[in-house]
């Protein structure tokens, strides 16, 4: 996939913003896209930050009410509970 996307993620500074993408592939435990950035580095975001990735349906009937999702909390909960240990 190359071409225009938008970054989605509601905190990320590019917010708004289309970016050609170079590559997208998985990399890193995750799907990412890879772009040129002012400088001309490559440089790369998670897929799920941007258009290629359809919204969450969560997020959309969140509407922005909500910050996290209930499995993000219980993965974060699982982790916290991990690095205790």
């Amino acid at each position: 996939m190359t071409g225009p996307v938008r970054v989605t993620h509601p905190f990320h500074p590019l917010f708004g913003r289309e970016l050609d993408v170079v590559v997208h592939r998985h990399n890193w435990g995750e799907d990412r896209i890879y772009y040129r950035e002012g400088r001309g580095s490559l440089t790369s975001l998670p897929a799920g930050w941007t258009s290629v990735v359809p919204e969450d349906a969560f997020v959309a009937v969140a509407a922005g009410r909500s910050r996290f999702r209930a499995a993000d909390l219980v993965a974060l909960a699982a982790l916290i509970v991990r690095l205790r240990s």
